[in-house]
Order: C-alpha cells, then structure tokens, then sequence
C-alpha cells in the first residue's frame, strides 16, 4: 500500500486522527504538547500517529493536507488545523462540541460490529480509571488498557478483568477476536521510555 493510501485509510477509519511528534504520553515537541492537552480536555476518543516513527507518513501528509507542520489535527477527514487553530477553537469553545459529535456520529452501530468508540466506553464503564488504547477495525481489535486496578494482579486476572466489561458482546458475536495487554500506571510509565512502533492507536 503507498504511503498517501495508509493515509487517507487512516483518515477515512477515524473519526478524529492526530498526526504529531511523538505519543501523547510523551509529546516530543511543545506544539504536539499543546494541542494534546486540549484534546484531552474535550475528553473525546481520538486517534494518534507519531510521525517521528513514521518517516514515509511525516513526509507525504503536508502533500495531501496542503499543512507543512505538525501537529496536524484532522475530523471526519478534514483538515482542522495546527495547535494555533486548535488553542482558538478551544477558547472560543468550538472543539469540544465538534470533536464530540465527531465521536458520537462514530459510535452509531453499524451492521452488527462495535466501533472502537463503543468499545472503549464499555472498558472505561467498568474501569472508570482506565486509559484505552485501540488498533484494527470490525470485530477484530487489539487492546491496551492501563488501570490501577491491575495492580499485584496476574496477568490473567488482568485480562480477565479486561474482558469482563466485553462480556456482552463478547457473547452476543458483536466483538470476535480481541487481544488483550494490560499495565499498571507504572509499568505504562516505564514503557513510554522505550521506543515507540509509531502504530495508529486510540486513546481516550
């Protein structure tokens, strides 16, 4: 697949996509930094590249967005904007409400599959403490959920813990394959310190 089809895939399969330098764990620029913080402000789920691990992407976006720097925050395919744009919209208070609607248009169910939206909801319902982060599309989805509660926990009973708040769709065929990791605040932490794959994933 060329770089501008991954790019224009990714736009088409998330709802709201950032691509910036560095994760929003670890920004590694103040600009990222910046526009992260608004973002997660709003609350919404949202979707992240890390152009610094993904050389092909940093160099073929600008091309298609007509936008030359990074961060680069796009909604229902569009261009919003950098963090400039992105700081106006949240003081005016116009991101909230766009990256929100945004969210819930995704979350519509469609055909008999759960979007990522409502996955992550159903995690943070049953671990309200949780960060959840999503990759695949459909029935087949990875998960990486961070949560205090899993702490002097098996990775057993982590999982299970984990696929306790899926157990509906789990059982009604709605959600098929899922894979599970899940870390304490910790050991997240410690592994932000590693280098990042660069992978397309959702936070909320």
């Amino acid at each position: 697949m060329k770089t501008e089809d991954k790019i224009r895939q990714q736009l088409a399969s998330n709802p709201i996509i950032i691509y910036m330098k560095g994760i929003p764990a670890n920004p590694q620029c103040g600009f990222s930094a910046k526009a992260i913080d608004f973002l997660n402000k709003t609350g919404a789920a949202y979707a992240y590249v890390n152009v610094l691990e993904a050389p092909f992407i940093r160099e073929k976006l600008p091309g298609i967005s007509h936008w030359p720097t990074y961060p680069q925050l796009f909604v229902n395919g569009e261009l919003v904007g950098g963090c400039d744009i992105i700081e106006a919209m949240a003081n005016e208070g116009s991101l909230s409400p766009l990256l929100r609607q945004a969210v819930a248009k995704d979350a519509q169910p469609e055909g008999d599959t759960l979007s990522a939206a409502e996955v992550d909801a159903l995690v943070r319902q049953g671990l309200p403490d949780a960060q959840v982060f999503i990759e695949g599309a459909g029935c087949d989805l990875s998960l990486v959920v961070v949560s205090g509660q899993f702490t002097d926990l098996s990775p057993v009973k982590e999982q299970q813990l984990v696929l306790a708040t899926l157990k509906e769709p789990l059982a009604s065929g709605k959600l098929h394959a899922v894979s599970v990791k899940a870390y304490t605040p910790d050991e997240w932490q410690a592994k932000q310190t590693r280098p990042d794959s660069g992978l397309l994933q959702i936070q909320a």
